[in-house]
């Protein structure tokens, strides 16, 4: 008998007939043998709605009470999906992230999660023999207030559960059969991998692709949860993402992924000496500004340029922190752009593979699309491209990689 932990997204439980067929998916696995632990978000855009009516009562209100709110979502989905599975006649109980265990710092919208307590789930499933629904997205501070885990909170949610428990497999229900070579919405010719590694799949996360939560996949690498993404309507196999893969094919890569929203920050003007990078950086960091990519010039008349980009949403802060540090920093202006996109190539298979970052820089060549700035590591590549030309920029370079290599094969 295996201890399985599920989790299920806003696509998969919409509505009544897609929170019934979730039901069955979670009982058809309890009916072979197995313990459940289901991990459920809010129904479809409940999120997005709940964020609107807080707006129509208090346009700034606190995070600690737009957490409180927040955290309905999934209680519904929780009950209706528990209430489902009642009514086939399989035992079941919904509890909370707090009931479940989550413990959490308080962070208000983007907590982290400390420890997860699995005392009452693990009695649920060892003495009373239940399936357990649980809230993702969520727990508890030592405040005893409610606590939510920002976007993607509820893919944590089941790879902590996953890790806690000891759990044989988390497998991660979105409406997508798996994780592409690219947006298959996108580039019609993307096809599924069966496998990927945690690192490659970190990699495609935090750079855009959406299937999995870049969180998620970094507590399932430290705690070697062995993860798997499928579709909660195909009923085909997924792609299992794990700590080493079969050999890679030809292409040496195994995604392309874009990302919009980032904005670059440019300081022109800054005097060449020792330290300046260190307070133009720590500013940022104090102030919670994550910076991607960084690009200094070589220095000229006693002067250099620093570029670099952050999230959209955090353009206007890091802005407005190195304007009110201009004497310190000492800079003469600085440039702002939000109308670019970052896209990326990510595989294990470059490190020993010369030739990969020039066939994808061939490709935006031959596309006539520029580059505006280029960061590497080991397995990935990342070019700045004018946001207009981002959707095209991601349709070459795969069909660079991807539809050239399967013509030839």
């Amino acid at each position: 008998m295996a201890l399985i932990v599920q989790k299920f997204g806003g696509t998969s439980v919409a509505n009544a007939e897609r929170l019934r067929n979730v039901a069955r998916i979670i009982t058809d696995t309890y009916k072979q043998g197995n313990s459940v632990v289901a991990v459920l978000s809010a129904q479809g855009d409940t999120t997005d709605d709940l964020i609107e009516k807080a707006k129509e009562i208090n346009p700034n209100p606190s995070k600690r009470e737009m957490d409180m709110l927040l955290s309905t979502g999934e209680q519904i989905s929780c009950s209706l999906c528990a209430m489902a599975i009642e009514g086939m006649g399989y035992p079941v109980v919904s509890l909370t992230g707090w009931q479940a265990g989550f413990r959490t710092n308080s962070g208000y919208g983007n907590a982290r999660i400390k420890r997860v307590l699995t005392d009452r789930v693990r009695d649920e499933l060892e003495n009373k023999r239940r399936i357990v629904i649980v809230t993702g997205f969520q727990g508890i501070n030592k405040y005893d207030d409610i606590t939510t885990l920002g976007r993607g909170g509820s893919d944590t949610s089941a790879v902590a559960l996953a890790a806690a428990l000891n759990a044989d497999l988390c497998q991660i229900y979105t409406d997508v059969d798996g994780v592409y070579t690219a947006d298959p919405r996108l580039v019609p010719s993307a096809h599924k991998l069966e496998e990927i590694t945690y690192d490659e799949m970190l990699e495609l996360a935090t750079l855009g692709a959406q299937v999995l939560h870049n969180r998620s996949v970094e507590m399932a690498k430290r705690y070697n949860v062995k993860l798997e993404v499928l579709s909660s309507f195909s009923g085909k196999p997924g792609t299992k993402v794990k700590e080493v893969v079969k050999t890679m094919e030809e292409s040496h890569i195994s995604g392309v992924a874009k990302d919009k929203n980032i904005a670059r920050l440019a300081l022109v003007g800054l005097e060449d000496t020792p330290g300046i990078a260190f307070k133009i950086f720590s500013l940022l960091a104090k102030n919670n500004v994550n910076v991607d990519i960084i690009l200094q010039s070589i220095g000229r008349s006693d002067t250099k340029d620093i570029s670099f980009t952050v999230a959209k949403n955090d353009m206007e802060l890091a802005q407005k922190l190195l304007e009110d540090n201009r004497d310190s920093i000492q800079f003469d202006h600085i440039d702002v752009s939000d109308n670019i996109a970052k896209v990326s190539i990510v595989g294990a298979g470059m490190i020993n593979s010369p030739g990969v970052a020039a066939a994808m820089f061939e490709a935006l060549f031959n596309a006539g699309i520029n580059i505006n700035m280029i960061s590497t590591s080991e397995i990935k590549v990342s070019v700045l491209v004018h946001i207009s030309d981002a959707d095209r920029a991601v349709q070459v370079i795969h069909e660079r990689f991807y539809d050239e290599f399967e013509a030839a094969r």
